[in-house]
């Protein structure tokens, strides 16, 4: 008879905010130009922790720049999580520019300039 382990609850969810809480610390760390002032938003971590999609955003400079310069040190990223994780499979970091903030901008330009109109109307 084999005994397998049991699943832990939100195990996913938990590996991937710790992945986004030391992923956070040691962006500063980067010496590489391209990558500006950057606020880590989400972790996506796959079911075996082989990947792991990190969403950011850019206060400063180039969106598409820093995502080449995030990927570029997601290797370097990767073994510094090696050494805080304590995890098998440290999964392999994929940096995506995260659009939200962006849009929630947009969104509310949009709602100020209708309540504007309306105003004007009224």
């Amino acid at each position: 008879m084999t005994r397998h382990k049991k699943a832990i609850p939100n195990r996913g969810h938990r590996v991937a905010d710790q992945i986004q809480r030391d992923v956070a610390e040691l962006v500063r760390e980067l010496k590489d130009p391209r990558v500006g002032m950057v606020t880590i938003n989400a972790v996506e971590v796959t079911p075996d922790y082989a990947h792991a999609k990190v969403y950011f955003s850019v206060l400063v400079g180039d969106a598409a720049e820093c995502e080449t310069g995030l990927n570029e040190a997601a290797g370097w990223l990767r073994n510094a999580l090696f050494k805080r994780l304590q995890l098998h499979t440290v999964p392999t970091l994929h940096f995506q520019f995260d659009r939200t903030t962006e849009r929630a901008a947009d969104l509310s330009a949009l709602i100020t300039r209708a309540n504007a109109t309306r105003a004007r109307e009224d």
